[in-house]
C-alpha cells in the first residue's frame, strides 16, 4: 500500500513538473528551428541566435532591463530588510498595523493602478520640484523598487520570525552593540532569505511590462516592452532564442545561489552544534 501511494505521488509530481517546464523545453528546442514559423519544424539551425545578436534594439533593451533589475533588486532588498526589522523586532508601536498594510499593499494592487499613480506622481514632482526631468531609467527604477519592496519585506520578515531571539539577546547581554549583533549574528542567519528576496525582486523587475509602460521614456525601453511590441506584429523565432538565453542565465544564477544558500545553512548548523556542545561542557564543569 505504501509503495502504491509513493508511485501515485511521484506520478503526479512528474505530471506537475511536466506541465510547468515542458513549454520551456519546447521553446528551447524550437529556438534552433530554421523555419520562420515558430510552430513548424524544418531543420536544426542557429541562425536566429545570429540574427538576435545583430538586433541592436533588442540587445539594448535587454541591457537596460538588466541594469534596472540589478539596481532594483539591491535597493528593494535593503528597504525590505529595514521594513522587516521594524515589523518583527520593534514590538508594538503606534501605527504598526498601518505600516504593515502600506508595505504589503503593492502585493494586491493591480499593476495598472500602480503604474498610473506613479506616472501622476512623477508629473506632479516635476511641476513642483523640477525632478525628475523626464521619464527614463530613473523613474522605471523607482517604480520597480516600489512594488518589489513588498515582496522582499514578506520574504525577509518570514525568515526573521523564525530566528531564535535568545541568540541575539545573549549577544547583547555579553556587551555586543546592536549593529554588531545584526552584522555578526542576524545577517548570516537570514542570508539565504536575502538571496531569495534578491532573486525574486530581480525576476519581477525583468518581467514587468505594465508598470514600465507607464513610467518608461523614449530612451528607457525595457526588454518586455520590445518583446510585446514585436509579438503584436507576429512572433519571431528570435524571441525563442532570447528566451532560451534568459532561461540559461537564470538557471545558472539559481544553481549558484542555491549552492551558496546550502553552504551557509550547513555552516550555521555546524556553528550551532558547536555552540551547543560548548554550552553543555561548561554546564558539566
Amino acid at each position: 500500500m505504501q509503495n502504491r501511494n509513493s508511485a501515485f505521488s511521484w506520478t503526479w509530481l512528474g505530471l506537475g513538473f511536466a506541465f510547468l517546464y515542458m513549454p520551456m523545453v519546447l521553446m528551447v528546442v524550437y529556438s534552433f528551428n530554421e523555419s520562420r514559423l515558430v510552430t513548424v519544424w524544418s531543420q536544426f539551425s542557429t541562425k536566429w541566435y545570429v540574427e538576435l545578436f545583430n538586433d541592436t534594439r533588442m540587445l539594448e533593451a535587454a541591457f537596460t532591463s538588466l541594469k534596472i533589475g540589478v539596481a532594483t533588486a539591491t535597493f528593494a532588498v535593503l528597504l525590505g530588510t529595514l521594513a522587516a526589522i521594524v515589523i518583527t523586532r520593534m514590538g508594538r508601536f503606534h501605527g504598526k498595523t498601518f505600516f504593515q498594510m502600506l508595505m504589503t499593499a503593492p502585493l494586491v494592487m493591480p499593476e495598472v493602478i500602480t503604474g498610473l499613480s506613479l506616472l501622476l506622481l512623477f508629473v506632479a514632482m516635476k511641476q513642483f520640484f523640477g525632478w525628475p526631468e523626464g521619464l527614463g531609467m530613473t523613474t522605471v527604477w523607482i517604480a520597480h523598487v516600489t512594488f518589489t519592496s513588498a515582496f522582499t519585506t514578506v520574504v525577509v520578515s518570514s525568515r526573521l520570525r523564525e530566528v531564535d531571539n535568545s541568540i541575539e539577546e545573549a549577544a547583547r547581554d555579553l556587551g555586543a552593540p546592536p549593529l554588531k549583533v545584526f552584522f555578526v549574528i542576524t545577517l548570516p542567519i537570514i542570508a539565504p532569505a536575502l538571496v531569495s528576496a534578491w532573486l525574486l525582486a530581480f525576476t519581477l523587475s525583468i518581467d514587468d511590462l505594465v508598470i514600465s509602460s507607464f513610467v518608461a521614456g523614449p530612451g528607457s525601453t525595457t526588454l518586455p516592452m520590445v518583446v510585446f511590441s514585436s509579438v503584436r506584429l507576429g512572433v519571431s523565432p528570435k524571441i525563442n532564442a532570447l528566451a532560451t538565453i534568459v532561461i540559461g542565465i537564470v538557471s545558472v544564477g539559481i544553481i549558484i545561489a542555491g549552492w551558496f544558500i546550502y553552504r551557509a545553512e550547513k555552516k550555521l548548523e555546524r556553528e550551532m552544534e558547536q555552540a551547543s556542545a560548548e554550552m553543555a561542557m561548561n554546564r558539566t564543569e
